[in-house]
Order: C-alpha cells, then structure tokens, then sequence
C-alpha cells in the first residue's frame, strides 16, 4: 500500500513592516517636494510676478520691442539650424556606437561627453582663440571675408558644440537594451542599410529620439554662457534671448527682463510637459 504524498505546507509571508519604513518614504519626499518648491517652482512664479507687477502694457511692450523681437528670431534660427543637426549627428553617433564593434568607439564615446565636463565659457572662448581675429584661423577666414566670431555662425558652433550629446545620449541606451538581433533579420531577407534603418532602427527609437530633440532644443535656446563668448552683444544683430535678458537686467529695468524671462520659462514649462508625456508614451508601449 503505497503512502499518500505529504502535502506541501506553505507558510504565509509576513507582512512588510510599514512604521519605519513609511515614515522614512514620506520625509524623503517632503524633502524633495520642500527643495523643488524653493529652488525650482518660487523662483518661476517671482519671475511672472515681476513680469506682470506693472500690469499687462508694460509686459507686453517689453515683448515687442524691436530688439526683443530680433533676439527671438535670432533663438529661433540657432535652434532651427543646431537641432536638426544635433538630431542627425546623435542617430548616427548612437547607431555607430550601439550597433557596431570598431576601434576608436570608446573615445568616440568620450567625445561625445566631453561639452558636459567643459564650462560653456570655456568652449566659447576655444572657438574665439581658433576663429578669432587674432585665432589659429583667424587670418586666413580674414582674407576670404569669413566672419565667424561675432556672428550667427560662431553663435551657431558654440550652441551645436554645448548640445550635440543631447540626442546621442538619450539613444545610445535605447539602441544597446534592444540589440541587433532585427537589424540582422532584415539585412538577411535583403533589405539593405537604409531600409533597415527606417522600418525597423528608426520605429523602435522614435520616442526616444523625440526626447532627445526635445531636451536638445531647450538647452540651444537657453544657452548662456558658450554664446555670450562668441557673440558680441550686439543688440539687434547678435543678442539672443538669455542675453537679452542679461542686458536689460543690467540697465535696472523693474519689468522687461523678467518679461523677456517669462518666454524661457514658458519654454522650460512645455519642456517638462512634454518630456512627462513622452516618459509616459515610453512606459505603456513597452
């Protein structure tokens, strides 16, 4: 007569002990809500209060003045030429990178952190001693009637230099976490590079890639340091908005400054709405 089988006895998990460890998740966020609160949503909300403080007219002539509407045009067009480019060169940096095995990738790697260990000023300033009149190739742009320092080109090399590891950054983790395994299967049943690329690369980062621009195109239209190297301070001609800001806040006045301010707030607002979203599209179509 053969024994009946022992029936497994399964021992009930404790609950998890909530008193410490609660305590302990609620202070650490009322300290993150309480510095996010003084440091990051005051100073917003100062800078509206002081924009509005004498009343709608003063606010909106400060936008409209001629050499505001010039540094908003002249943020635009950085943008407009920096972003795609930095979008461009971080794809092919990232697929490069992720991809592919070759020597040089880890000091390509390094270049492409290298604008977040450099000051912008710092940068601004190698661009001056390379471009400059009295630069490396200062004489020689001189000769041919090439004007880079203190114009829309230098502008346009310190921006794309401070924000090309933006887009880069952003993919390079995307494209190492799926592989290469559907790349391969495409290029089997012969498709070629830029076929695999576009139905079956692109798909798949797209989300990420609009992250990248995203945080890109912030960080190129609030650029302060890197331009205000290489751009003169020519109102009018060569102020972009954070300049513009600067130089109205340096002549004393109580309203235009934080008028001006208020449109890179409102960027950094969209900025964020726009980067929760796209956290949020991220999470729920993996």
């Amino acid at each position: 007569m053969s024994a009946l089988p022992n029936p497994i006895l399964t021992v009930p998990n404790p609950p998890p002990r909530q008193g410490k460890r609660g305590r302990f998740h609620w202070l650490l966020v009322g300290v993150a809500v309480l510095f996010s609160t003084v440091f990051l949503v005051l100073p917003l909300v100062n800078v509206f209060v002081q924009a509005l403080s004498a009343g709608l007219g003063p606010y909106w002539r400060a936008l409209v003045d001629p050499d505001t509407l010039s540094a908003i045009r002249l943020t635009l067009m950085i943008a407009v030429i920096t972003v795609p480019l930095n979008a461009v060169f971080g794809v092919a940096a990232s697929w490069a990178i992720a991809k592919f095995e070759f020597r040089g990738r880890t000091f390509l790697l390094s270049l492409i952190d290298l604008p977040f260990s450099i000051s912008p000023v710092v940068a601004g300033i190698l661009f001056v001693l390379l471009f400059g009149a009295n630069g490396l190739l200062g004489h020689w742009l001189e000769v041919h009637h090439i004007k880079i320092i203190f114009a829309l080109p230098g502008m346009v090399f310190a921006t794309i230099f401070v924000t090309f590891p933006y887009v880069a950054r952003e993919l390079i983790p995307i494209m190492r976490s799926q592989g290469r395994e559907q790349e391969e299967a495409a290029l089997t049943l012969g498709a070629n590079g830029w076929e695999t690329f576009w139905h079956v690369t692109l798909p798949s980062i797209k989300w990420g890639l609009f992250y990248g621009i995203v945080l890109c195109n912030a960080r190129a239209m609030g650029e302060f340091g890197a331009v205000a190297v290489v751009s003169g301070h020519i109102a009018g001609l060569t102020d972009t908005l954070p300049l513009r800001v600067e130089k109205l806040y340096n002549e004393f006045d109580p309203v235009a400054p934080f008028a001006v301010a208020t449109l890179l707030a409102l960027l950094a607002v969209v900025t964020m709405v726009l980067k929760a979203a796209l956290e949020w599209k991220t999470r729920h179509e993996q």
